[in-house]
Order: structure tokens, then sequence, then C-alpha cells
């Protein structure tokens, strides 16, 4: 396999502003959905992350728009309540956020869109806290026998020194009054967060933390920072506040010291300097036994009590883990994870144990989203990517070509309109492209130009019918580019026919609407917790024939649709069918069964897409998929029907019924790396798959911890070969052989537990859910030379296995490629020797393989045809260092130049 290491995509990152988890601790009696990671970002986007033991599975983005930014991010849940029939229905979580406006914005996690909004006649909101949950004795001393509401309201200070409730209640959002008014000093409130249920701390910019009684917007005490240091502003901000367990209030101010003080005097009672800047966010374990502080100087501080009794607060540790500020914290501690996620403009989130702090490594998670945002056509060598509202098409040129660059722009496409994108598709002959937000849906058709214009590529717009242009959150073309795949914001399925030809394209006016497998989930169920949101797609894929149409949920089901007859451009269509009189749901976002697909599904054509008669028998998964493909097909393409049905005389266009086949292997991966193939038509797993689980898989691929993003794959020849890749590796699997049996005694080789319970660590060590544990021998006691030494150490990770295949991999790279000397090569000989006995059979070749040398991968795709019989496909792929990207200015201490100035 050819690859292109490329690093032209000007892909650009987005400054991390406010990191939320829906619960940072959850009780044993406390019933609630499985926690989220909600993170805000300064281009409008709102990532749904979900920890799932360590895993850190990036499951759906809410894509922002135009001079929109998340400021601000908190979770609340609505109290627990019975339904008629006595089952219980756990409260709805929610997400609110803020942007430096006057409004307070709900989102509808399961449509990807504002759900409501509110505001008020007060300045902007500069911060937001959500009211603490009433605890079980709470509720039996203050329960609703007594009129009070058990739900959540949320506070939100101003910058004209408002302090305004919003209230929850009733699944609404509303302003229910103005606490405090804007002073005469007008002082910010910037940082703000709940003592008790109605006890309110605001850190403010005027040097001073004030505490308010949220019942009646009393001022209850001022506590005073005192002047700033000499030399350096007079007054002090405070920019984050937080509160212990036992009521002890902590602050981080521009002064760059960790505050505590008494929760019931309200005093001082430490000061500990930690950092050389400003302290912008912290973090506190539930227990109150640790905090942890990130300021504008890089560092990440990590506080604890020493000394007998009480003891004092002291620092036990720091570490740079960003190359940029530490704008903002958020802890979790749920199932034995203890950890801390961070963020600010360097764009990633960091995950830090907070338990096991110093006992583990950190972890990077990607700043690119989960689904790569490349596409390309092999047949023009077109590779195109997208962002925010940016689309653009480079041309690669071929190996050996004479040419100043390998690589030119053809082709730059603005969306009009404020929203982001939010899927964009582009066919595999490089002739269409279609982008949509969450209102809007766009295709473009692309035309060369004359040759006196140049290779640039000239982009026509192609009408859309206003029926089925109503936003989406995917968008897929067929290999064959006759179909256009849209999966709606609310994850309806509607699949069109598109016409293309060298003059115009244009589209059907006819859509199908698909529905998916009722799969009778309670309504008690729906309404609480999460609702349906596990319910939403994120993934589609069509078969390499365009017969076979596949799609996923977040929940861990697949279903799979089915082409059915023989295209007949002369059929007349039918009566134009509105969408919105066809797709009613049942209620509470329900799938509707196959019974009434007829009224759905629109023949095109003389075609029609149809349930797969054995969908029903695909396995719910254990957690979402993250790659959906289809094995190419290497046969030579046919009907696969037996014959085509006689016209007569009272049906001269008759219509064939009978589906077609094809290639229907589907390769799936889920968000814990396992790996599963399908035969989609006979409704199970294929012979490979059932012969070779997860647990014969190299011990190696299962201890990684990034997820899979995509897959490229090899079928020249005789080959079989699948290339999987995350953001830091690369991984190759023959499917043509069987891995050694190693599975578990508990493991039947169908994938059944018998005896005991399964457990799916699938060879990972248990770790508090940041990185791996670190090795007795690089355990450094306090902060010594040792360990300063270790930190600021430029350590090569890179690592390769040297081989000989003739046709593994050749690089032809536009950048400088890191090149191990011999001496590195004595030092893995044992790990490669033992690696090759691995993977090695001197009769058949290469069994697996793999490489950390490039990172972070963006994406891989397939830029040139199936050359030989041998070569295997040619592709590019697409790296984009953070150090690339322009982060803007940041604060450098004694001793510290930026890179460009050395």
């Amino acid at each position: 396999m050819d690859i292109h290491r490329c690093r032209f995509v000007p892909y650009p990152p987005s400054t991390i502003n406010v990191l939320a988890f829906s619960h940072s601790h959850i009780s044993k009696d406390q019933k609630t959905a499985p926690p989220r990671l909600a993170v805000g970002r300064a281009n409008g986007d709102i990532e749904i992350w979900n920890p799932q033991n360590g895993s850190w599975f990036q499951e759906t983005i809410i894509r922002g728009g135009q001079d929109r930014s998340i400021d601000g991010l908190v979770w609340t849940q609505d109290p627990t309540e019975q339904d008629a029939h006595g089952r219980t229905i756990i409260g709805k979580s929610r997400l609110f956020s803020i942007g430096y406006t006057t409004t307070v914005t709900e989102w509808d996690l399961e449509n990807g869109r504002p759900l409501r909004q509110a505001s008020g006649n007060h300045g902007d909101i500069w911060c937001l806290a959500a009211q603490p949950l009433l605890s079980h004795s709470q509720k039996e001393l203050n329960g609703t026998s007594t009129g009070h509401w058990e739900g959540q309201s949320l506070i939100a200070g101003c910058t004209d020194g408002a302090l305004v409730l919003y209230s929850t209640k009733d699944e609404d959002l509303q302003l229910q009054r103005i606490l405090v008014r804007p002073s005469a000093k007008k002082a910010k409130i910037i940082s703000v967060t709940f003592q008790d249920r109605n006890v309110v701390i605001a850190g403010c910019t005027d040097s001073t933390i004030r505490v308010y009684d949220i019942r009646n917007g009393s001022n209850l005490r001022t506590m005073s920072l005192g002047a700033g240091s000499k030399g350096g502003p007079k007054e002090i901000i405070v920019w984050s506040v937080k509160v212990l367990q036992n009521g002890n209030i902590v602050s981080g101010d521009s002064t760059g010291e960790l505050r505590i003080w008494d929760g019931k005097t309200y005093t001082l009672m430490q000061r500990v300097k930690g950092h050389k800047q400003d302290i912008l966010s912290l973090a506190t374990s539930f227990d109150g036994s640790t905090i942890v502080s990130g300021g504008m100087d890089r560092r990440t501080v990590v506080y604890k009590r020493v000394g007998k009794g009480k003891g004092r607060w002291a620092e036990v540790g720091h570490r740079r883990y960003h190359s940029h500020d530490v704008k903002t914290m958020a802890s979790l501690e749920y199932k034995g994870m203890s950890v801390v996620v961070s963020g600010g403009p360097d764009a990633s989130p960091t995950v830090l144990p907070l338990r096991q702090f110093g006992m583990e490594n950190q972890r990077e998670l990607p700043f690119f989203p989960q689904e790569p945002p490349l596409r390309s056509a092999p047949s023009k060598r077109l590779v195109m990517c997208f962002w925010d509202r940016e689309i653009h098409v480079w041309r690669l040129n071929k190996p050996g070509l004479e040419s100043d660059q390998n690589r030119k722009l053809v082709a730059k496409i603005l969306i009009k309109g404020e929203a982001n994108i939010t899927s964009a598709a582009l066919s595999a002959d490089g002739s269409l492209i279609a982008a949509s937000t969450t209102t809007d849906i766009k295709l473009f058709q692309l035309k060369s130009r004359n040759a006196e214009e140049g290779d640039a590529l000239r982009v026509t717009k192609v009408m859309v019918p206003s029926s089925f242009s109503s936003g989406a959150r995917l968008v897929q073309f067929s290999p064959d580019a006759k179909w256009l795949c849209i999966i709606r914001p609310d994850s309806r399925i509607v699949v069109v026919r598109l016409i293309n030809s060298t003059s115009s394209a244009t589209i059907h006016p006819q859509f199908s609407r698909l529905s998916r497998i009722n799969r009778q989930v309670e309504k008690h169920v729906l309404l609480g917790g999460l609702g349906s949101y596990d319910r939403t797609i994120t993934q589609a894929a069509f078969s390499s024939e365009g017969r076979i149409l596949a799609v996923s949920d977040l929940a861990g089901h697949i279903d799979t649709f089915v082409l059915s007859g023989q295209e007949d451009l002369s059929q007349a269509p039918p009566a134009l069918v509105d969408e919105a009189s066809s797709s009613s749901d049942s209620s509470d976002g329900e799938d509707s069964g196959s019974e009434d697909e007829g009224a759905k599904t629109q023949l095109i054509f003389g075609q029609q897409w149809k349930h797969n008669p054995t969908a029903s028998l695909l396995p719910k998964l254990h957690s979402a998929p993250t790659i959906l493909s289809f094995r190419p097909s290497t046969a030579q393409l046919t009907n696969g029907l037996t014959k085509s049905p006689i016209a007569t005389r009272h049906n001269p266009n008759p219509v064939s019924h009978e589906f077609q086949t094809g290639e229907d292997r589907l390769l799936v991966v889920t968000a814990t790396n396992e790996i599963f193939e399908f035969e989609v038509l006979k409704g199970g797993l294929s012979p490979w798959s059932r012969v070779n689980p997860i647990t014969s898989f190299p011990e190696e691929f299962r201890k990684i911890r990034d997820l899979a993003r995509g897959c490229i794959w090899d079928v020249s020849g005789a080959k079989e070969r699948v290339w999987l890749y995350g953001a830091g590796w690369l991984w190759m699997f023959d499917l043509s052989r069987d891995f050694p049996q190693t599975m578990d005694t508990n493991v039947e080789m169908n994938g059944t537990v018998s005896g005991k319970k399964r457990k799916r660590n699938h060879g990972r060590e248990n770790t508090s859910g940041a990185g791996s544990t670190i090795p007795d021998r690089e355990l450094g006691t306090g902060i010594s030379r040792k360990m300063q030494r270790i930190i600021h150490e430029e350590v090569d990770e890179m690592e390769d296995i040297p081989f000989h295949d003739k046709d593994a991999m050749h690089v032809d790279s536009d950048a400088d490629e890191d090149q191990s000397s011999t001496l590195e090569r004595l030092r893995r000989g044992n790990e490669a020797e033992v690696a090759r006995k691995g993977v090695e059979d001197s009769s058949t070749g290469r069994q697996w393989w793999r490489t950390f040398k490039y990172r972070p991968i963006l994406g891989i795709c397939v830029v040139g045809e199936q050359g030989g019989s041998n070569t295997g496909p040619e592709v590019a792929l697409v790296e984009r260092p953070i150090w690339e990207a322009d982060l803007g200015p940041r604060y450098f201490g004694d001793q510290e130049w930026e890179k460009g100035s050395l």
C-alpha cells in the first residue's frame, strides 16, 4: 500500500472554553443515567463524550455557528417520579449553556438543536451554576410534603454585577427573579457556585468573594482578598470558586494563589502560592481530600492535606500537561473512575488521574471529531476536507510527475448562513458534493474547467427540493453516486435518487423514508434519563455495489436495508408525497415497525428500498459502533436477478420485487475496539468472525486505548486486508487468516459466556479512567531533579517494526519523516523479533502489522485506484499536529522562549 503523508490540510482547532460532567459523583442510592462529558468550544460546538470505563468515546457533536461561542455549560437532573404503574422514571438529564450574551439556552440532545431559551433585563452572563441535587436526608426533611421543589435551579453571574436565578421547573426554562441588582461599582461576577441549595458563592473582579442567600437575595458575607501585588493591578480577579464537601470554600485568583476559606465563619484559613500567573480553573474530589488547579502558566497543580489531624493544604506535585492556558477543569468519580479532565486553547481534552495521581499517566484526547472530516474521489485523485462553514478540495498529483507541488487546491466552497457544517460527502467519481447543516442541505456539482482556465474545478449549485432540505446530521453517497442517504437531526432515514449527467445534476422529486426496527423500548425508560438519545444514528454505510444500506446508533443496534427491483428509467414517478405527512413517528420517538413500510418507501425508477428480511437477526452490540464498512466486491458487477418480469398490455412497465445480491460482509468496530464481521443478508457473523473473537486478537491491539476512527481495504490480487487507524496508530489485519486461539476459558467460540460473567476489559489493565499505570521503576518521589529531568526530556515514542513485504507500505511524504537509526533498531530488536513471530509466517506472509509513527492522524482516504494485482491502494494519510496550529500568544516564564525565536 502506497502512503502519502500529508500535513497541508488546515484543519483549525477550536479552543475549549468549558467542560462539564452530567454528574461529578453518583451515590449508590441515586438513580440516574450514566455520566456524560460536555465540551464547549469557541466555535459554538458542543461535544458529548461518554467516559465508558475509560474508553472516552465522542458520541456526537452539536454544531454551532458563526459568531457563536459556548462559554458556560451545566447539567441538571429533574426529580425522579413514579408512573401510573408504579415504575420509576429516572429524572431527565438536561444541558444548558451560555455564550456571553443575556440568554440561557437548553439543548435537545436527541435532535442536536436548541430546545428553548430564556433571557432577562440584565447584563451579559459570564458564569453559570446549577443548584445541588436534593440529598436523601434533605428529601425526608424538606420533601414534597412541605411544598419544596426537588429540582435544580440555575444561578447566573453577569458582567454588570447582577446575580440572576433561572427556574427549570416543569420541564421549562424561565427567568425567576434577579437576586442582586447591579452595584454602583459594577463589579463583574465571573465565577459562581453553590455552597448548599440556598447559599451561593460569587467571585468578583473587585478583590471580593460575596455570599448570597437565594431565598431572599440577601448578602450574607463579603470576603476580601486585599490589594494586588506590588507593581500589578490593585484589584484581584477571582477566576474560579469551588466548595468542598465540608462546606469550606476554595478560590483561585489572578495572583496565582489558592485560598481556602472557612465555610462557617467565611474567614481565610490558608493561602498557597502554586502558580506564577493567574489560576483560571479548579477541580476537587468528592470527598474534599484533593484540589487540582490549572493556570495561565500552563501548570496543573495538585494539593492535598499534609500533617497530623486536619493538617494544612500543600502542593504535592505539578506538571505542564498543556501547551497553553489551562482554562477549564471538571472531575468525575464513578464506578472506579476517578479523573480530572482539563482543556484550553490547545483544544485537546486531557484526562488526568485524580485518586491515582502520580501512579498513572495522563491521557490526551483528540481535538478533531470521531468521524474523520475527510472524503476522497479515487478516480479523480481528489481529497476533500470540511470544518465550520468551509469545504476545501485538493487534487494530488500522481507520483513521478514533474511538478512544483504534489497537490493543488482546486475548489473552495463557503456555505452561506450561520450554521456550521454537520456532515459533508464527496461522490466516488468526484462530480458531486453534499453538505448539510442543522437547517439545510446543499448539493454542488464539480466540473472540469477548460485548459486555459487551469486545473481548478467549476462549482455549480444544484437545486434541492424543499421537501427534504430541512437539515441533516449525516449525509452519505452510494458508491455509484445514484443514491444519497440523509440522516435527519432526529435520526429519521431518508434516501433520495440522484440523476447525474455531464451537463447538470438533478434530484428525483420522490424520496424513500426508511423505518428502523421497533426495539420495544418501554415508555418509562424513554421519558427519563437521556430519553431516546441513545437511538441517535451516528454511522451509515453503503455496500460497494450500492445495494445494501446499514446504519447504527449509540445503543449498539444495526439496521440494514436492501434495494429491490431493476433500474428502469422509463418508469413514471408517482404522485409527490410530502415528507411531513408520511413521516410521523410513534409517540416518544419510537421507531415504526416494518408493517407500514409500504406507505413510506417510494418506487423510484422501478427500484425500492426495503427492510432486509434478516435485519432483526443482527444482535445488539455492547457499545456503539465507530466504524461501519462493507468489504469491497472483487466479483464482476451483476444485477443478481434471475430475469426481468414480462411486460403485458395492462402492465407495460412491470416492477421486479426481487432483492439484488452482492458482497454483504459488513465490518463493525465498536467504541471498545471490538471487531465483528456480519453477513447481513444471512443475519449472522461471517465464518471469519465466528472463528476470531476479540479475545484471539493480539494483546497489544486489545490494550490500545485510542478508538478506531476509520478503515481502508486492500483486496488487490488475492489479499483480504483491512487497515484500521486511530488518532495515534495504524493497524493491518489479514482477514484471510485466523488468529491463534487464546480465548478465556469462560468464553466459547461463538462469543457466548459459560459459567462466570465475562469481563470485557479485553487485555486492558484496570485503571481509574486516565492513562496506563506507571511502572514501579519509573516512579519518583516528590519534585526531585530526577522527576524534573523526566518531565522535560524529549522522548521518541514512535514505534515501527521492520518488515520486508514488497507490497506492504511505501511512503511518499511531503513532510520530513523521522528515520530510526541503527542503534535504535538494535535497542528494539528483541521487541521487533517477538512481534515478527506473532505476525509472520514464511509461507503465507504477514498476519498483522502495526505502527505508531504517524500522529495525530486526522484521517486516511484512498486517492488512487487499485493498481496491479499486488500493489494495493494508494492512500493519503493526513496528520494535523497541534504544534503546527496557530494558537495565539501564551505566557512564558523565566528561561522560556518561543521556538521560533531561538
